[in-house]
């Protein structure tokens, strides 16, 4: 059993794995655009991301959520992880970071 704090550190490196994880259309990674929702770490190490694509039609849509549930599998301390897509709320260019506008010249 983990503690609270054991857990919280999972889901910061989970949140680091995610953060080398780029969209290939735009060349910033995907937790700076606001495509991650929600990262939950279970009792058993067990991870469920709720993220969004910038488009429902995004050329990545089959590949993207499986490249994020792959990289974060590879961490020790994560026993599975599972990745699921919503389109609540739609994703807009206000949910991006401040250092993703300025990476893209909209500040």
């Amino acid at each position: 059993m983990k503690t609270e704090e054991e857990l919280q550190k999972i889901g910061e490196e989970v949140v680091e794995v995610i953060c080398e994880i780029y969209d290939p259309e735009i060349p910033v990674n995907i937790y700076a655009l606001g495509l991650i929702y929600d990262v939950e770490v279970s009792e058993d190490c067990d991870v469920k991301i709720t993220m969004t694509l910038t488009t429902p039609n995004c050329p990545v849509a089959e590949t993207l959520p499986v490249e994020v549930e792959e990289k974060v599998k590879t961490l020790p301390s994560v026993k599975d992880a599972k990745v699921e897509i919503t389109f609540e709320p739609t994703w807009t260019k206000e949910m991006m970071s401040e250092e993703a506008k300025l990476e893209l010249g909209m500040l």
